[in-house]
C-alpha cells in the first residue's frame, strides 16, 4: 500500500480508538495493540517527512512557543450572572417567568413554550473556545475577556478528548468547553513530579498557558464541551440537539446534564449535586442553570455581560479549620500594613490552602486573634477569593502572641497607627509603595499601558532608578534594551505603550495619580465638573464637597494632594514631558427631563440596561451619577440584589426606583 495512503487509514483507525478511550471510557483495543499501530505511524511519518493534520502524533506537543497570540472570538464569550443561595436563585426563575409571560401577551401568535431547564456542572478549569472549520481544528484560545482570548491551539492539542477532526464539515463553528485536569490524574502526577502541582484547577490552567506543549502533554489533561457559540450554518431547536450535535461530533459531553419541566426539580437536583460533589474525579464550583428552548433564549437576550436565560448557581463557601503557624506584613501603594497568615496546609474547596486574610490589626482583636499562633483556627473559602481567617477554635488565650511592627518590614520607617491599620509614611523611599504606585499608575482602568506588570515596575525601580510615574516617560530604547528579559521588540511595544498613554482622558489620569480615598467614579465626577486639570487642582475643599459623592475626609485628601509639593512637581513633570489629559467634552444641556439636575445613584443589578449603558443615558439627560449615597442624593434606582446604598437611602427618605420597567420608561419618555 502507498505510505501515505497507509498513513491516512492508521490515523483513522488510531483516533477511532482514541475516541472510544477518552471520550466514551470504552476501549476497543489493548494498550499493546494501540502502541503497534502508533509505532507504525511514527515510522512512517519519519520515513516520509509528512506529518497529517489530524495525527494522533501531534498530541506529543511540539518546539517552545515564542508567545501567545491574541485570537478574536467569532462570537462573544458571555459570563453568567450568579446566584449565590436559593432566595437568589428563585428570583432569577421568576424574572425568567415574567420575561416569558411580557411576550407572550404582546404576542400571542408567537407565544413562546413553558420554561424547561438544563443543569450542568460548572467545571473549574479553564475555558476554552475552539474553532473547526470545514470539519478540521485550526485553532483554539482561552476566554480571555469574552472578546478576544490567547491563541492555546498547539496546547489543546496534547489533549486526546479533543476531536482534531469532527464528522461535521459545513463551514466554520465554535465550540466552547473547559479544560480540566483529574484528580486521580493529578495525584499519579505528584507520585513522580519533581515539583508536585498543589490542585488540579491551577495544573489545567497552567499546562494550557504555558509556551511549552510538552508541559501541557505531560499534564495529560482533559476536557468537557458544553456550548456551540457559533455556527455558519447549523440551528438548534433546543439544548438537548446541541448536545446530540456535539456527541455526534465526538466531543466529550459531562454525563452529568439533565433536565427539568419544573422548577422544585431543578432545586432537588442541585442538593443532589452538593451531596455527591466530593465523590466527582474532577472539580466543581457550583451549578449552570439554562432554558433549553432557543427561541426563548433569543427573546430574552443578553445584558451588558449576562445571558437572561442562563444562571450560575454558587456552591456555599466551604469552611474547615487548620493551625496559624505565622503572620507577615506587607507594604501597599498607600503605605498601608498588611498581615498576611501562613496556616498549616489544609485542603479546602479543592484547593491547598496556605495563606489567609486578616486585613488588619483591628480585625486580629476582633476576632481573638492577637494570641492565637500555634492555635487552631477556622477558615473559609469562598468562591475563588484567598482564604479568610474567622476567629479561633477555642475562646482561650492559649497560643502564642501575634507582634505587631513597630517599623516598616520593607524600609524600616517609624510606623504610625491610623484606626485599625498601620501606615509607613516613607512614600518617596519605600520600594513596595513606589513599585505599587508606578503599577496602579499603568494599570487598565488608569493610563492602560499596555505589557506593564508589577514584575515591570520592579526592574524599571531596581535598575534604572525609576521612583515616580513621571519617570516612565523619561525611558528610551537604549535603556530599556540592556535590561534582562528585555529584547528590540518588547522594548519598542513598552515605548509605544507608554507614548500611547501620554492623551488618556482626565478622568483616568486622576485615577492613575492614586489620590488618596478616591475611585473611578470620584474621579469622573471631578473630570466632569473642574473639566480641566489645573482646575481640579486649584479647586478648594468648599468646591468640592458641594460636589455629589464628595465628603469631608474625601475633600481633604483630594486637596491635600495636589498641595504636596512632591506631587506637584511630578504632575508638571509629566505635562512638561507630552502628558496631556484630555478634556471632557461639554455635553448639551438638557433642562426638560425627568432626570435633568437630579444626582441619581445606581445599585443593584440591572437587568436589561448595563450599568455603563444606564449611567451614559442619565448623564445624556442632564443627570449627574455618583457612586454612594448622601443627602446631596436626589434619586436612587435600585435593581435586583440592591445592598446597603439601597438602606442608606430608605433611611434618609430619598426617592427610591425598584422597578427597572419603570426606569427605562422615564428614560424612553425624554
Amino acid at each position: 500500500m502507498d505510505p501515505m495512503n497507509k498513513m491516512e487509514q492508521l490515523i483513522e483507525q488510531l483516533n477511532q480508538y482514541n475516541y472510544h478511550y477518552y471520550t466514551l471510557d470504552q476501549p476497543l483495543v489493548s494498550d499493546k495493540e494501540y502502541d503497534r499501530l502508533y509505532d507504525e505511524l511514527t515510522a512512517l511519518e519519519a520515513q516520509t517527512g509528512v506529518q497529517l493534520p489530524d495525527s494522533p502524533t501531534l498530541r506529543v506537543g511540539g518546539e517552545l512557543l515564542d508567545g501567545f497570540k491574541p485570537h478574536r472570538h467569532l462570537a462573544p464569550l458571555w459570563s453568567l450572572d450568579k446566584a449565590q443561595n436559593e432566595e437568589q436563585l428563585l428570583l432569577w426563575n421568576g424574572r425568567v417567568q415574567r420575561l416569558i409571560q411580557d411576550y407572550n401577551t404582546k404576542h400571542p401568535e408567537n407565544s413562546l413554550p413553558a420554561p424547561s431547564y438544563a443543569i450542568e456542572l460548572k467545571f473549574d478549569g479553564l475555558t476554552l473556545n475552539l474553532t473547526y472549520t470545514d470539519g478540521k481544528l485550526v485553532q483554539a484560545s482561552t476566554r480571555g475577556n469574552g472578546v478576544v482570548g490567547e491563541g492555546i491551539l498547539a496546547q489543546v492539542k496534547t489533549i486526546k478528548s479533543v476531536p482534531l477532526s469532527i464528522p461535521y464539515q459545513d463551514g466554520t463553528i465554535e465550540v466552547q468547553g473547559e479544560g480540566i485536569m483529574n484528580l486521580s490524574v493529578l495525584a499519579k502526577y505528584n507520585e513522580t513530579a519533581a515539583e508536585p502541582l498543589k490542585n488540579a484547577r491551577n495544573a489545567a490552567a497552567g499546562a494550557l498557558r504555558n509556551l511549552n506543549p510538552r508541559t501541557t502533554a505531560e499534564r495529560k489533561l482533559s476536557a468537557f464541551f458544553y456550548n456551540v457559540g457559533y455556527s455558519d450554518g447549523i440551528e438548534f431547536a433546543n439544548h438537548q440537539e446541541m448536545m446530540s450535535f456535539l456527541r455526534d461530533n465526538r466531543f466529550k459531553v459531562n454525563p452529568y446534564v439533565s433536565y427539568h419541566d419544573d422548577f422544585s426539580s431543578v432545586m432537588d437536583t442541585l442538593h443532589s449535586i452538593v451531596e455527591t460533589r466530593s465523590g466527582l474525579d474532577y472539580l466543581i464550583d457550583g451549578a449552570v442553570i439554562k432554558l433549553t428552548d432557543m427561541r426563548t433564549r433569543e427573546v430574552l437576550g443578553y445584558t451588558d455581560k449576562f445571558p437572561r436565560w442562563a444562571v450560575a448557581f454558587k456552591f456555599e463557601a466551604e469552611e474547615t479549620t487548620t493551625v496559624l503557624e505565622s503572620v507577615t506584613w506587607n507594604v501597599g501603594r498607600t503605605g498601608k500594613i498588611t498581615p498576611l497568615a501562613k496556616v498549616e496546609a489544609v485542603e479546602l474547596a479543592g484547593v491547598t490552602v496556605q495563606n489567609c486574610t486578616l486585613n488588619n490589626i483591628g480585625d486580629i482583636e476582633r476576632k481573638n486573634l492577637k494570641f492565637a499562633l500555634g492555635t487552631r483556627v477556622f477558615i473559609r473559602r469562598s468562591n475563588d477569593v484567598i482564604p479568610e481567617i474567622l476567629g479561633k477554635v477555642t475562646g482561650e488565650q492559649d497560643g502564642q502572641e501575634i507582634i505587631y511592627p513597630e517599623s516598616c518590614p520593607a524600609c524600616g520607617f517609624p510606623l504610625e497607627q491610623r484606626g485599625a491599620h498601620l501606615f509607613c509614611n516613607n512614600s518617596l523611599d519605600c520600594k513596595p509603595q513606589i513599585v505599587s504606585r508606578i503599577t496602579h499608575f499603568a494599570s487598565r482602568d488608569a493610563m492602560d499601558i499596555e505589557t506593564f506588570s508589577e514584575k515591570t515596575a520592579e526592574q524599571l525601580h531596581d535598575e534604572l532608578q525609576v521612583h515616580e510615574a513621571a519617570d516612565l516617560y523619561t525611558l528610551t530604547f537604549e535603556d530599556l534594551i540592556k535590561l534582562d528579559r528585555f529584547g528590540e521588540k518588547k522594548a519598542n511595544n513598552l515605548l509605544a505603550a507608554i507614548e500611547q498613554s501620554k492623551g488618556r482622558d482626565l478622568s483616568s489620569f486622576l485615577y492613575a495619580l492614586g489620590i488618596p480615598n478616591t475611585g473611578k467614579s470620584t474621579t469622573k465626577v471631578l473630570a466632569d465638573h473642574f473639566r480641566s486639570l489645573a482646575a481640579v487642582m486649584a479647586a478648594t475643599e468648599e468646591e468640592l464637597v458641594s460636589l455629589p459623592d464628595i465628603g469631608g475626609i474625601v475633600a481633604e485628601s483630594i486637596v491635600s494632594f495636589f498641595a504636596d509639593p512632591f506631587n506637584q512637581a511630578g504632575i508638571q513633570k509629566m505635562l512638561e514631558l507630552g502628558v496631556s489629559p484630555k478634556e471632557p467634552q461639554a455635553a448639551a444641556a438638557v433642562t426638560d427631563s425627568f432626570f435633568s439636575g437630579k444626582t441619581v445613584v445606581l445599585t443593584g443589578t440591572l437587568h436589561q440596561l448595563g450599568r455603563d449603558e444606564a449611567t451614559a443615558r442619565l448623564e445624556a439627560l442632564g443627570a449627574k451619577v455618583t457612586g454612594s449615597v448622601s443627602k446631596k442624593t436626589d434619586l436612587v434606582i435600585a435593581g435586583e440584589k440592591a445592598g446597603s446604598k439601597l438602606t442608606k437611602a430608605q433611611e434618609l427618605g430619598i426617592p427610591v426606583i425598584e422597578d427597572e420597567n419603570e426606569f427605562i420608561r422615564l428614560l424612553n419618555d425624554n
